[in-house]
């Protein structure tokens, strides 16, 4: 079964930060919900209506006296499962703290029994300020999640505590509050993104795996209430502060941060695209085609199979999940080619993917087939990859 999909509202109030609220729209309508932005005046001198409306699929709603006859000032309230407010000012914090209501944004919170969760953002004088001080421990007593604020750059050359929390980041966190830990106390292993192989200082050998789907699985087990390590290797996103990063980058370093790793996890999910063999030789300096001639021979030997020792080596109770890309598109035969391999392997549940020239590595979708350690089929999934990550992590839950 499908994750639910969720009624979101996504106010934004009118400060610079408000360019930044399209990100955390982006990532909600990826993770496969129905947005609804809620737009103060102030906000939409920011950011555009059209690209609102763009990126969420629906129209913005901004006006309180519009949509009357459908009573719109409290059914965008009453409907919502979640209400995200990025960014916050302190005006509106203030507004929020004292139930003001005069305009929509204002009627469809206090019209809401929903969780409301929201990113301030404002200069640092504005944050320490006694007033908004005792307005979020106002809002905090009263049940609201607050995210951050984080310190970095602020508008012009201002610097401190202030900057509103990154948009996946806060979308990760405003679905966690909806989420069930089940999860909670399990020590999580991830790997993600894909392995290179030198060939000198400047070359190597490599795949297009840029890491969404182990970062997504990451994020989405940290939000419902794993410890979270992940092995990054070459990865082309960020990585949010809920989850324990270690970077590495040929194959060789992660198989050794893996067991490593490996010795305190409950649970292992090895999603990163390894290469299966590296150069046998690596050259010190710059292969030059002066010099080597029209053709060029490179000798590899085979990497160490990484899935398989861990499965081997596994500590009693301990659960292991491998990933098979492949780029056979037929389903039937796709199945039969993960039931061999995880005979071979000898993991608990192998997740199946096709990839190719336009699917699997570097999208924003995925579609996986998982089956089990007697090669049945478990599960499926299609969707975005925060969606799939789900469907994944429920066979742990």
């Amino acid at each position: 079964m499908a994750s639910p999909v969720l009624n979101i509202v996504v106010g934004i109030t009118g400060g610079i930060a408000a360019y930044k609220a399209v990100g955390v729209v982006r990532a909600l309508v990826l993770a496969g919900h129905d947005v609804q932005v809620v737009a103060t005046d102030a906000a939409l001198k920011f950011v555009g209506r059209p690209t609102l409306e763009a990126i969420s699929r629906n129209p913005v709603h901004s006006e309180l006296y519009e949509g009357v006859a459908e009573v719109r000032h409290v059914a965008l309230g009453q409907a919502a499962d979640l209400i995200v407010i990025a960014p916050a000012t302190a005006n509106s914090i203030a507004k929020l703290a004292s139930g003001l209501a005069d305009d929509l944004l204002g009627n469809t919170i206090l019209a809401s029994t929903a969780p409301v969760v929201i990113a301030p953002a404002m200069h640092t004088e504005m944050w320490l300020n006694p007033a908004t001080v005792a307005n979020i421990q106002t809002l905090r007593d009263r049940g609201v999640h607050v995210l951050g604020p984080g310190s970095g750059q602020l508008t012009g050359a201002d610097s401190g505590p202030g900057r509103m929390v990154e948009p996946d980041d806060i979308a990760a966190a405003a679905l966690a509050v909806l989420r069930p830990q089940d999860l909670n106390g399990t020590r999580l292993l991830v790997t993600a993104g894909g392995t290179r192989e030198p060939l000198d200082p400047v070359r190597f050998i490599g795949n297009r795996s840029s890491g969404r789907q182990g970062i997504a699985i990451a994020v989405a087990a940290a939000a419902r209430g794993a410890s979270v390590t992940l092995i990054g290797a070459n990865l082309e996103l960020s990585v949010p502060a809920s989850v324990t990063l270690v970077p590495v980058s040929t194959t060789a370093e992660l198989e050794a941060a893996a067991v490593a790793a490996a010795e305190k996890a409950d649970v292992i999910i090895m999603a990163a695209a390894v290469a299966d063999y590296r150069p046998e030789h690596v050259t010190e300096s710059k292969i030059k085609k002066e010099s080597t001639g029209d053709r060029m021979s490179i000798e590899l030997v085979k990497n160490p199979d990484i899935l398989a020792g861990l499965a081997r080596n596994r500590r009693p109770g301990q659960v292991i999940i491998g990933f098979g890309a492949e780029t056979e598109p037929d389903r039937e035969k796709l199945v039969e080619l993960g039931r061999q391999k995880i005979a071979r392997k000898g993991s608990d549940y192998l997740v199946l993917n096709t990839v190719g020239w336009s699917q699997g590595f570097a999208t924003e979708r995925n579609s996986v087939v998982i089956v089990d350690a007697d090669g049945a089929i478990v599960s499926e999934a299609s969707g975005s990859k925060a969606s799939v990550a789900d469907r994944i992590l429920d066979l742990l839950a």
